[in-house]
């Protein structure tokens, strides 16, 4: 299985996996295994022992997002609402946020993006060596309980009207996680560092000798740690979404982890990757656009995002061809 990196880049730098830094832009640097992901925080302004704090505090924040909104942790908010059998459930400020905002994409992609996935999401698991296909019967069991409108909230109360209906956070939770930490960190005066969650990177200032963070797109085509280009930029914000993020073979055929809600099976747009670029605090946005749009596919995906203020995209379709928004600012890489 190959897991999915977004990698920082600097001009002149040499290229790694990470955050490149040059000269006197070393940052103080830590990583951690978090969200199921790599993640990464590097902060430019600070000593050593202030910023260290600062990241062992921010990881902090991540793990009790990760702890409140997880499917699988049996403690979590989300676990109880999925097995309180359809019962009102009182739930947090930030769940109910969430929650909210799956529905508000859920109307804006009239249902392709559906955060009641939750009873097909556990029929794959793309985390184990020997992973299982499910069975027709199976999946149309699954997706009959899928629809965001079963969700009935109701002030810090969600009840299900359909029991059997589970939610699934997973498009949505760590663009908001990705936004909480950059606005711990900006609270404590930090005024130049990446945040990088996987999928969800977010670059708060600039470097502190006022070049722009660059961030680069994987190349999902190629095993090897190699980019198709970069995005440039300050204060910002993106989200990407792929085919080959989390996917197993079977038989020569590749399944992946974005689920079509009305079968149940991965989609198949002819999108392999969609990266959503936006200004620091809007990552949670950009988390859901990611999805729907690798759902969309390319031209519905475009329309959509060159209609919404404040939001960019770069695609690449399953033949390798790149299409951006007429903002996206992105830099293909020179062959």
């Amino acid at each position: 299985m190959k897991s999915f990196k977004l990698l920082m880049v600097s001009l002149l730098c040499v290229l790694t996996v990470g955050l490149c830094a040059c000269g006197n832009d070393k940052p103080v640097s830590k990583t951690n295994f978090l969200l199921d992901t790599i993640c990464q925080i590097d902060i430019y302004d600070m000593d050593e022992d202030q910023a260290m704090e600062l990241i062992d505090n921010t990881y902090k924040i991540c793990s009790d997002y990760e702890k409140l909104l997880s499917k699988t942790i049996k403690s979590s908010e989300i676990y109880k609402v999925n097995h309180n059998k359809g019962k009102a459930t009182k739930l947090s400020d930030d769940t109910i946020f969430l929650i909210k905002k799956g529905i508000e994409y859920g109307n804006l992609s009239k249902g392709k993006f559906d955060i009641t996935v939750g009873k097909a999401t556990d029929l794959w698991n793309f985390y184990e060596d020997t992973p299982r296909i499910p069975g027709d019967d199976e999946l149309k069991e699954a997706v009959a309980t899928i629809d965001y409108k079963n969700i009935v909230v109701d002030g810090n109360m969600v009840s299900m009207k359909n029991p059997d209906t589970e939610i699934d956070l997973g498009a949505v939770a760590k663009g908001f996680i990705c936004d909480k930490a950059s606005e711990y960190l900006i609270d404590q005066g930090v005024e130049h560092a990446v945040v990088n969650l996987g999928g969800n990177i977010a670059t708060i200032g600039n470097k502190p000798n006022g070049d722009k963070f660059k961030i680069a797109i994987e190349n999902p085509e190629n095993d090897e740690a190699t980019i198709i280009g970069t995005i440039e930029g300050d204060n910002t914000t993106c989200s990407t979404s792929g085919t080959y993020k989390r996917f197993f073979e079977v038989d020569g055929v590749r399944y992946h982890h974005i689920l079509d809600v009305n079968t149940g099976y991965p989609c198949n747009s002819g999108v392999q990757l969609v990266t959503i670029i936006s200004k620091v605090g809007n990552s949670v946005n950009c988390d859901c656009l990611s999805t729907v749009c690798l759902t969309y596919g390319v031209e519905e995906g475009l329309k959509l995002i060159e209609s919404i203020d404040g939001v960019e995209a770069v695609f690449m379709d399953t033949e390798g061809n790149i299409s951006c928004t007429s903002g996206a600012g992105f830099t293909p890489l020179e062959q």
